[in-house]
């Protein structure tokens, strides 16, 4: 940036940010790191630009387009200060705490686990698809490793909105023509308006730099024999696709390619001897997401104890901590070790024949399920701000546990009608201590069978045959194929 920074550490603005350190910077700004003086402790990115005069208006559209997005894949801008005389003006976002996929790139000098490539392309179609569908729809226009963060726990954030635009439909072309060469598509040069295809086209270039070590992020005859042998063979003639370079000849939206790329997962070629099956042919690792509809419900409590009756019967279960706030596996973890847990410690550990993974990504969930476990049970915490309804919908068998007290029904009341565009036939609802008449005035107000009470059970690690009853009755018909001291499988509905 040519443009000197007036910000120094130390430096307090709007008598409230208080300048930490430098984080970064760009072609157009530094970015600092700031903490709030009215709530100690709390951090924020500043980011600061400097424009002139006739530039103005584009610094407050950043502020304007950021202040009306809500993603979980986006940062929230929480203050603005517009351009002083000099052309200086200053946005307050969150802190994203992580590095740049650029920087996650070079430490594996460019051979990124397909894994987290897989999980990496399926985070950035969400937030696109939040986008594109946004009114008015939003274009990002400039996805490249260095406007890509990622947490520890490998969560993507979309950062640097500097060139995104709103999508005219009257207009034919870009007034501007912005992007990073390399990973823009050939509209944004001139030879069209960008649209939501557009977005998608960066995602193929950004795909095919990841699978090609960086050696390559535009499509040739010759490019194919360069991407990484490890890569979902499917995956190749989608990333073909995505960087056609007539925008009607590729995807048509962000939800499409991102059924593209489920189905290659599925595909994914895994060694057969590590494959199970069940009895109609199906990859046997099967998905159980426990969510609670509101605090204090025992969602961790549920999550253990199905996790340990699936065990006893014989099968490789897997109990993923998903809730990245939560302290429970660490502390199980820790009693477990009989020592500290340090933050870079191991976060597979084993209980009674069941590995727990604390604090889990979503590429380590792609990895379980392409492995030798029977059942991967996933603890996603809370339903709070939707942040982990993805795994919640996609699993096999979806759980809601909810509190029996009449007075609380309502918070999965509300769960299921905020969530009523969703398919809900495989939603199971499960009653911790619930009466008989608790149970059934759920029945009736949810229109659904799938509603049961769990019995009193104080150690949810040892068996207890009251709730080992109560699960093979809930899961009867659920489970297909079920012998005594034989595995079980789920069947899908």
């Amino acid at each position: 940036m040519d443009h000197p920074s007036k910000l120094l550490i130390g430096l307090t603005i709007g008598g409230r940010y208080e300048i930490v350190r430098k984080i970064g910077e760009g072609g157009m700004s530094h970015v600092y790191l700031a903490e709030d003086l009215k709530l100690p402790g709390k951090l924020w990115a500043v980011k600061e630009s400097v424009v002139d005069p006739e530039h103005y208006s584009s610094i407050r559209d950043e502020a304007k387009l950021l202040i009306s997005l809500s993603h979980a894949r986006l940062p929230r801008i929480v203050d603005f200060f517009p351009p002083d005389n000099d052309g200086y003006s200053y946005l307050v976002m969150d802190y994203i705490q992580g590095i740049t996929l650029e920087k996650y790139f070079n430490g594996y000098r460019g051979k990124v686990p397909v894994d987290s490539i897989l999980q990496l392309a399926d985070q950035l179609l969400e937030v696109l698809g939040y986008l594109h569908t946004h009114d008015p729809v939003i274009i990002f226009r400039d996805l490249k490793p260095s406007n890509i963060m990622l947490t520890e726990q490998l969560e993507l954030r979309l950062i640097d909105f500097g060139i995104a635009r709103n999508y005219k439909q009257e207009q034919t072309q870009d007034t501007v023509k912005l992007g990073t060469i390399g990973f823009a598509a050939p509209e944004q040069y001139g030879s069209g308006q960008s649209d939501a295809r557009s977005d998608l086209y960066g995602l193929g270039a950004l795909l095919l730099y990841l699978s090609t070590a960086g050696a390559y992020s535009e499509w040739s005859d010759r490019v194919e024999k360069y991407i990484r042998p490890d890569l979902p063979r499917r995956l190749v003639p989608v990333i073909r696709k995505l960087l056609q370079l007539a925008p009607e000849n590729r995807y048509a939206s962000a939800n499409e390619v991102r059924k593209e790329l489920a189905s290659a997962v599925r595909q994914k070629s895994v060694p057969e001897a590590r494959r199970g099956k069940d009895i109609a042919g199906r990859t046997s690792t099967q998905v159980i997401a426990v969510m609670g509809a509101s605090g204090g419900t025992g969602t961790t409590h549920t999550a253990i104890a199905i996790s340990h009756f699936l065990a006893r019967s014989h099968s490789k279960v897997a109990l993923v901590e998903m809730n990245v706030r939560s302290p429970a596996f660490r502390r199980i973890q820790h009693i477990v070790n009989g020592d500290h847990v340090p933050g870079g410690g191991s976060r597979k550990f084993e209980v009674q024949g069941v590995d727990y993974w604390r604090q889990t990504a979503r590429a380590d969930v792609i990895t379980l399920l392409s492995g030798s476990y029977n059942y991967v049970v996933i603890d996603l915490g809370t339903y709070r701000e939707r942040e982990r309804l993805e795994e919640f919908l996609r699993a096999d068998i979806s759980v809601i546990v909810a509190s029996g007290a009449e007075w609380r029904q309502q918070d999965v009341m509300d769960m299921v009608r905020s969530l009523s565009r969703y398919p809900q036939q495989k939603w199971m609802y499960f009653l911790p201590l619930a009466q008989t008449d608790a149970v059934q005035r759920l029945r009736r107000q949810l229109n659904t069978s799938q509603v049961f009470s769990l019995p009193l059970h104080m150690d949810p690690f040892d068996q207890s045959e009251e709730m080992d009853r109560a699960l093979n009755r809930i899961f009867q018909g659920v489970l297909s194929g079920v012998e005594r001291r034989r595995r079980f499988r789920f069947g899908l509905s």
